[in-house]
């Protein structure tokens, strides 16, 4: 069903230029392995999923890096 009366999704726009990475914590779930972060850029939409093994470490990529979808 389409809607005549509705506005286009904006799309965020996206860092041309290299830059590091500012990850900011989504979501966090306990599993066996430590707990999973939901994680996404502030500067360009970038998402990752990351597993922080032990409170006390810090957590490392278990994905690559993954654009937010646009459609």
């Amino acid at each position: 069903m389409t809607a005549l009366h509705t506005r286009p999704i904006p799309r965020i726009p996206r860092s041309t230029t290299p830059h590091e990475h500012a990850w900011l914590v989504e979501s966090r779930h306990p599993t066996s392995d430590g707990i999973v972060l939901y994680v996404r850029c502030a500067g360009c939409a970038v998402r990752r999923v990351d597993l922080q093994p032990h409170p006390h470490t810090p957590p490392s990529a278990l994905s690559t890096d993954v654009s937010a979808r646009t459609n």
